[in-house]
């Protein structure tokens, strides 16, 4: 422990490494799957929202624009306290999981529909001329076209997952952060701790970042 001259104190760095892996694999966890939850559930917003039918159309919009215009810690409090007094009760994981897919798949299917919508007119009439079924137009020629388009803003939003990830320390998920408040919880050394797992979002995040620029410019070009 620090004896309040000591600024810093590499033994609290190593005895906080065994946590650090832990809370880097469940934080890796929650990300992957809740990407996969957002990309996937997200393209079904987007092509609800462009159902021929309003009856789709405007319950989607309702229910997509709540999720997004709610804090994803309440969304959290409400999937993990609220849903068991209804019979449905996940582990607090599997709910942090499940929830952030949730809240950005409404983001991801704002990213499709401007995909989709930025798909040229041509592609849609030439598509009609050939008789293509509507099912084929879709799968063959539009959505390979939009989803090239939007590869490197959903890439933004797998790095804004990452840094919400903490937030599931709300609801005791045992990613970096909660792994971190509750080792200095026990040693009061918190600047080791805290600062261990700031540089790591930072390793991941930063790196993350230059490749989807990269990737950007060459799709684009």
């Amino acid at each position: 422990m620090n004896n309040g001259t000591d600024k810093w104190d590499w033994g609290a760095v190593a005895d906080f490494m065994p946590h650090f892996w832990d809370g880097v694999l469940v934080t890796l966890q929650v990300l992957a799957l809740g990407s996969l939850i957002s990309f996937s559930l997200g393209l079904v917003w987007a092509l609800a929202l462009r159902a021929p039918t309003r009856f789709v159309r405007w319950p989607v919009g309702v229910v997509t624009e709540f999720i997004r215009n709610t804090p994803l810690v309440v969304q959290l409090f409400f999937l993990f306290f609220v849903l068991p007094d209804w019979g449905v009760q996940f582990s607090a994981l599997t709910t942090g999981t499940v929830a952030i897919g949730l809240h950005y798949s409404t983001y991801t299917a704002q990213v499709y529909r401007a995909g989709i919508e930025a798909v040229p007119a041509g592609q849609w009439e030439a598509a009609t001329a050939l008789n293509l079924p509507r099912r084929h137009t879709w799968t063959a020629v539009i959505l390979p076209q939009a989803i090239r388009r939007v590869v490197p803003a959903l890439g933004n939003y797998v790095i804004a997952m990452l840094k919400d990830t903490p937030l599931l320390s709300a609801i005791s998920v045992l990613e970096l952060l909660q792994r971190a408040r509750l080792q200095a919880g026990e040693t009061f050394q918190y600047t080791e701790a805290l600062t261990v797992v700031g540089v790591a979002f930072i390793v991941i995040a930063y790196p993350s970042s230059l490749l989807l620029r990269s990737l950007e410019r060459r799709l684009v070009h």
